[in-house]
């Protein structure tokens, strides 16, 4: 009989967190904050974040990072959007939408050429005061939180582009149409300026986004879905690694050395290799010999050469304890 001290059980490790990107199409009546929520309980993922809000009334893709693409978020974040949507004639809302108070009606006199000539004039780069229901901040407050009170804030226009208007059905008062813009564009706000441009006003009665560059709704995993399917296959259906979503950011390929000191948060002296330099501070991906993603960082031009200086550096690159 044994009398030495009893064996410790194996420590059973955690699962490795998933990190990449998850495509869902957002159903309307719900918000991006919900989705954000369910998506963690389903995967049992804390670390979770959208990137783009779809207000409640919008549906379509919505973009969810988790783990260590969280880090990352800015990377996706201005690709141009497609989106489609349906406006109503002869309203005007205080949200630009119908789902807000109704401030005017007024009668409507427009046929699809005025329509169509319209909204050549919201083509191209335009300035664009954002809606007062927006989530951009104000004196570091919402501006939908302020809205809510009944307020109103000044908010200073910002510059957009608006690549392509295409109409696709006229029921007048209502209209059906595609627009793909910028990042950062209000759909609601074309809506609103062209009726305010048409004398009648308007305002948006459905929105769904078809595609975040260079994502497409296509690829999306349907909200039913997301409970019917067990979590590994949802992300191998829907999901996108982290080394294929950072694809289309330039890169450049560090060696053995190179990595070890990037992990350790040092600049390291690099070729360029067709990289951007003083691009931003997560204008390249630092990748491996294998192609794997082990930072964002960006080239600066030194006395002699080039040095890529590691700003996000992903928790397995890590070297001698530094934090991600």
């Amino acid at each position: 009989m044994s009398t030495g001290s009893p064996a410790r059980p194996t420590p059973r490790l955690a699962p490795r967190v998933w990190d990449g990107l998850l495509l869902l199409d957002k159903p309307v009546g719900i918000t991006s904050h919900d989705v954000v929520a369910r998506v963690r309980r389903r995967l049992s993922i804390r670390c979770a974040g959208h990137l783009g809000t779809l207000d409640p009334g919008a549906s379509g893709l919505l973009v969810v990072a988790l783990g260590a693409a969280t880090r990352c978020s800015t990377v996706w974040q201005g690709g141009e959007k497609t989106y489609e949507a349906t406006l109503r004639l002869g309203v005007v809302t205080d949200s630009q939408d119908l789902q807000g108070a109704v401030l005017a009606t007024n009668s409507v006199e427009v046929d699809e050429a005025a329509l169509r000539a319209t909204s050549l004039g919201l083509v191209g780069e335009i300035d664009q005061v954002p809606p007062m229901v927006s989530a951009l901040k104000h004196k570091g407050e919402r501006l939908y939180a302020i809205a809510r009170r009944g307020e109103t804030v000044d908010r200073p226009p910002r510059r957009v582009t608006v690549h392509e208007w295409r109409w696709l059905d006229f029921s007048l008062p209502q209209a059906r149409f595609l627009v793909r813009s910028s990042g950062g564009t209000y759909i609601r706000t074309l809506a609103h300026d062209l009726g305010a441009r048409l004398g009648c006003g308007a305002a948006l009665v459905a929105l769904r986004r078809l595609a975040s560059a260079p994502f497409t709704v296509a690829q999306a995993c349907a909200w039913e879905d997301l409970d019917a399917l067990e979590p590994s296959e949802a992300l191998a259906r829907h999901g996108i690694g982290l080394d294929q979503a950072l694809a289309a950011v330039p890169q450049v390929t560090l060696d053995l050395a190179g990595a070890e000191a990037m992990g350790r948060g040092q600049a390291v002296r690099v070729s360029p290799q067709g990289a951007p330099i003083g691009a931003g501070e997560r204008s390249v991906v630092l990748r491996d010999g294998a192609g794997h993603a082990l930072a964002l960082g960006e080239l600066r031009a030194q006395t002699e050469g080039v040095a890529a200086y590691p700003q996000v550096v992903f928790p397995w690159a890590v070297r001698q304890g530094r934090q991600a």
